[in-house]
This record gives C-alpha cells, sequence and structure tokens, in this order.
C-alpha cells in the first residue's frame, strides 16, 4: 500500500495511502489525534472489489499544513479538491470520528458524488462540545468555551495534551489512549508504537477542537450556534456505528445524529466496542461495512 501525494488548487499537499482493488471505491477519513496510518486494519481486511483511498486531513500526518483550518468545512472542502485531483466518483464515504463530521459537511455541500457513507463513532450533527475545565482538573459542564483562544488556552485539554506533543511523550500519548480509546483490546506493541508516531504529526489540535466545538449542520441550536440545517442535504443512505462502551461520542450525540439525518440513517450498535472497533473487533467492523456497501 502506497503513500503518495496530490497538491490541492489552495497550495495544500494532501497525502493518502491507496490500495487498489475493483470496481468500487471506497475513501476514508481519520479522525483528532490519527491520520491514514490508523486505517491500517480495516484496509488490510476488506474485500479485494474494493479501491481504497485513505487521506491525511490537513495537518496531520505527511499533509500540509500551511493555512490554518477555522471550520471543519476546510477538511470538507479539501475532501473535494482531494476527489476533484483524482477524478473521483460515485464512491463510498467512511468517517471515524472528526472524520465524520467531515463526510457529513461534504455530502451537505456536494451531494452526487458519493453513493453511501459510514459514520463510525462520529462527532455530531451538532458538533463535539468544548467545555472548559475547574480548577480541580475535572470538566467543567457549565462553561462551553466559545473562541479559539479560550480552547487554546484550556489547561485540561488543549495544554495537556499539546504538551504531551511537544515533549513527545509517547508514555503520555499511550496512557490517554489506554484510558479512552483502548479501554479493552489494544494493538500489538509494535503497531502501536507506529501509532504513537503518527499521533505527533498532528500540528492543528486547538484548531480541530475548536471546529468541532462549532460544527452545527442540524436545525437545532446547539448550545452555542444555531445550526445551518444543511444535515437535510443528506439524501443517500447513511450507516452510524458506535461501541456501547464509547468512552469519547455519547449515545445521545449518536441519535442527534439519527434524527437530524431522518430515515436514510441505520444505527448499528457495535457490541462490546469502545471508540475504536477497528482494534476491538475488526471481523464484525468489516462484516457490516461489507454488507452496508453491497
Amino acid at each position: 500500500m502506497s503513500l503518495q501525494t496530490v497538491l490541492l488548487p489552495n497550495n495544500e499537499e494532501i497525502a493518502y495511502r491507496v490500495r487498489r482493488g475493483e470496481e468500487k471505491t471506497i475513501i476514508l477519513v481519520h479522525g483528532n489525534m490519527t491520520s491514514s496510518k490508523h486505517w491500517d486494519v480495516l484496509i488490510d481486511v476488506l474485500h479485494s472489489k474494493f479501491t481504497i483511498y485513505a487521506i491525511d486531513l490537513r495537518g496531520f500526518g505527511e499533509s500540509t499544513y500551511n493555512e490554518r483550518i477555522t471550520q471543519i468545512k476546510d477538511f470538507s472542502d479539501d475532501l473535494k479538491g482531494f476527489v476533484d485531483a483524482l477524478d473521483l466518483s460515485d464512491f463510498n464515504l467512511i468517517g471515524w470520528s472528526t472524520g465524520g463530521a467531515v463526510c457529513m459537511q461534504f455530502e451537505a455541500d456536494y451531494p452526487g458524488l458519493c453513493k453511501k457513507m459510514v459514520l463510525l463513532a462520529s462527532a455530531s450533527t451538532r458538533g463535539y462540545p468544548f467545555f472548559g475545565t475547574n480548577t480541580d482538573g475535572t470538566l467543567d459542564l457549565k462553561t462551553r468555551l466559545t473562541t479559539l483562544t479560550e480552547v487554546e488556552n484550556d489547561a485540561g485539554k488543549t495544554l495537556a495534551i499539546q504538551g504531551l506533543y511537544d515533549t513527545k511523550n509517547r508514555a503520555g500519548l499511550q496512557a490517554v489512549w489506554n484510558a479512552l480509546i483502548y479501554t479493552h483490546n489494544k494493538p500489538p506493541e509494535e503497531k502501536y508504537d507506529e501509532y504513537v508516531d503518527d499521533m505527533l504529526t498532528q500540528r492543528n489540535l486547538a484548531d480541530v477542537y475548536y471546529s468541532l466545538n462549532t460544527f452545527n449542520i442540524s436545525a437545532h441550536h446547539n448550545g452555542l450556534n444555531e445550526g445551518t440545517n444543511q444535515a437535510e442535504n443528506i439524501g443517500i443512505p447513511v450507516l452510524i456505528l458506535r461501541g456501547d462502551r464509547d468512552y469519547v461520542v455519547t449515545e445521545q450525540m449518536t441519535q442527534e445524529i439519527i434524527e437530524d439525518i431522518g430515515e436514510i440513517a441505520t444505527y448499528i450498535p457495535l457490541e462490546n466496542c469502545g471508540h475504536s472497533p477497528l482494534i476491538d473487533n475488526i471481523e464484525k467492523l468489516k462484516e457490516v461495512i461489507e454488507t452496508f456497501l453491497e
């Protein structure tokens, strides 16, 4: 599986992995603190009838970060530039976590290119709220941060994770992932080391947090801003997957997606899985995705 790059009209160079297959195409869009690298276990098991592209979003992996993003739409517009550059159409999108928000924004803005969409442990159509931190380090659920500066200076989340990045604290990053992501199964040691190497490539942590906080394509006020109601533009079949032990994306967030997208959505809870079904139960994930994409 080769790693290639393509230059977009906005002068960002997007890196991507491609596994050649047959007639059906899948584009994989990763989440926060990851890149295309973290899709490797799924790419390995998906049927050979699929040609698979896995991109590094701007500021992750081997992609450039010349211009800071200010909203999820910046990522989805990059995705549009990517599919245009490679002349891709009639593809399926799979978005994990933050990548789910990117895929939903893409389909809302550019209908007709994507055939089906899979949202894996996805952020809500109403965003992912960013709350402040109490003096004792706990989450302050009464104070939702509103500005990029506030998000950048939040001690409990942004500064803590950015500090791990800046000091290349591999043990600290693994501790965070073991507490929130890999709560049941963990990758083999060598693969886990590769994933940590990959985490350390991120250059846009606060910008992603802020963009998730303000994202809202629903018809509802999300506690921070009014929604754009673009969710009603999503007209393709959507498969929504969430692990029943996901400590990152709540059941409420998943139900918001279901409510906002409507009857085109199919929801399948993944039993005994956390925020990374890729590691917790890759065979079940493969089965439900391939069945949906048939």
